[in-house]
């Protein structure tokens, strides 16, 4: 039984990037743009996928600890990533395989099931694109048609191989791995490089009289690869547009399009509305009737149907219920939760705190570690003391209690349902249900002594 498996290329420094950050760790949109080729891969291959590491591969294991690894100490050429490969994909019983590049953040799953498609009953075929600039891609050689070759820019000779064309190698694969076990000794690193190519499985391929196809994808740059920090803001600009159009042909509202920046991995429902510049990252659910106003920050959130998150604001691994409002200036970092029909307005922020259907802070207050009941009203200036030096402590606030404006709160402290604190307190114990809570000095009033 035939069994399909991916392989990502992704052991490269990136010397053109100038950056001591892996190449396939760069962001595009705030993912790495190894996490947008392995979302495409993904509904393919499910778990079958296999990445190759090498420079720096500590950092890119860190940032995919669920990912399968294959190491290339020594980066000799794409040739050798897949020698390196071989072994592991043998093992986990894999027949067939396709080979992609870490760097193409572009690659989408339709690609992917339409190039499979037509690769079926080649022992090896790869993807070319049209360029009008071909640059440092390899080119691809035909003879009336027929692939003979691919050549690497640098090792082009027009005297061997004839006038180079505008058909390069997209750096997409797909092989028997019985076909590439029989080839793969015979690679040599006789190059102006030294290493060895994946490309040269093609000319090998031919010259055994294996079964081989070049699939042109005409113009598609859904496979071109990104080599520079140019390249990067290029790419990410043609991804963000992509990603909007998208949203927008799905029944997404969508107010200055060209200043919204929506992550590849957000889902965001048909009837959401969004207003740029505003930025969206991270796997992040908006439901429909929600909104998001402009200059707004949303990572990693779940934001439910028909809630507010007004302009300014910035949320963080947040949920926010149904028909909530957030902001303007609001900050909601991780942990924070939003029953629905809760406020959490200007000024005010929230960490690892859970707000009650229908409660509010409106104003001016710093909520962390705490738990806040239904219906109660926080007064603006209130502020929960969670933190000693050394440990985090909680807050727990009853329902409908009312806390009066320019509270602090230190916890540990419980607050009641029902509970009332004065404004200005000083609240260090704790308050039954019911009752109220006075913790300040006595006004007094003096004469004023005249300068």
């Amino acid at each position: 039984m035939p069994k399909n498996a991916a392989l990502i290329l992704a052991a490269g420094k990136g010397t053109r990037m100038h950056s001591d950050r892996p190449k396939v760790l760069q962001t595009l949109l705030g993912e790495p743009m190894l996490a947008c080729v392995i979302e495409a891969l993904r509904p393919v291959f499910s778990e079958d996928i296999w990445v190759v590491a090498g420079h720096r591969a500590e950092m890119v294991q860190a940032a995919f600890p669920d990912a399968r690894f294959v190491l290339q100490e020594q980066q000799l050429g794409t040739g050798h990533a897949l020698i390196q490969a071989l072994p592991a994909l043998t093992e986990a019983g894999c027949t067939h395989l396709l080979v992609v590049n870490g760097d193409a953040p572009l690659l989408s799953e339709s690609l992917v099931r339409s190039f499979l498609a037509e690769a079926v009953g080649a022992d090896l075929a790869f993807a070319t694109i049209e360029l009008d600039n071909p640059g440092a891609y390899g080119r691809v050689v035909r003879q009336q048609g027929k692939v003979k070759a691919i050549v690497e820019a640098k090792d082009y000779d027009a005297s061997l191989y004839g006038p180079a064309s505008n058909e390069v190698n997209a750096g997409m694969y797909y092989c028997s791995l019985a076909a590439v076990e029989t080839l793969l000794p015979h690679l040599s690193n006789s190059n102006k490089s030294g290493e060895y190519y994946i490309t040269d499985l093609i000319g090998l391929a031919v010259a055994e009289k294996y079964e081989v196809l070049g699939i042109q994808c005409g113009r598609d740059d859904s496979l071109m690869g990104v080599n520079s920090p140019v390249e990067l803001s290029r790419m990410e600009e043609t991804l963000r547009a992509r990603i909007v159009d998208g949203l927008l042909a799905s029944g997404v509202i969508v107010h200055a399009p060209g200043s919204v920046r929506v992550g590849p991995l957000a889902q965001i429902e048909p009837g959401a509305e969004l207003t740029g510049p505003c930025e969206i990252y991270g796997h992040t659910s908006i439901s429909s009737g929600a909104s998001v106003a402009s200059h707004c920050v949303v990572r990693d959130c779940v934001i439910s149907n028909n809630a507010e998150i007004r302009s300014f604001s910035h949320i963080e691994k947040a949920r926010v219920g149904a028909a909530a409002l957030v902001g303007p200036y609001a900050r909601l970092r991780p942990g924070a939760v939003l029953e629905e029909q809760s406020h959490v307005g200007n000024f005010v922020e929230l960490k690892k705190t859970h707000l009650g259907k229908g409660a509010k802070a409106n104003h001016l207050t710093y909520l962390g570690d705490a738990e806040i009941g239904e219906g109660t009203n926080i007064g603006a200036g209130t502020i929960t003391c969670n933190y000693d030096g050394k440990h985090k402590f909680q807050t727990r606030i009853g329902r409908y209690a009312f806390i009066g404006s320019n509270t602090a709160l230190v916890a540990p402290v419980t607050v009641g349902d029902d509970a009332l604190v004065g404004a200005g307190s000083v609240i260090t114990r704790d308050v039954p249900n019911g009752e109220l809570a006075i913790a300040r000095e006595r006004q007094k009033n003096m004469p004023r002594k005249n300068s």
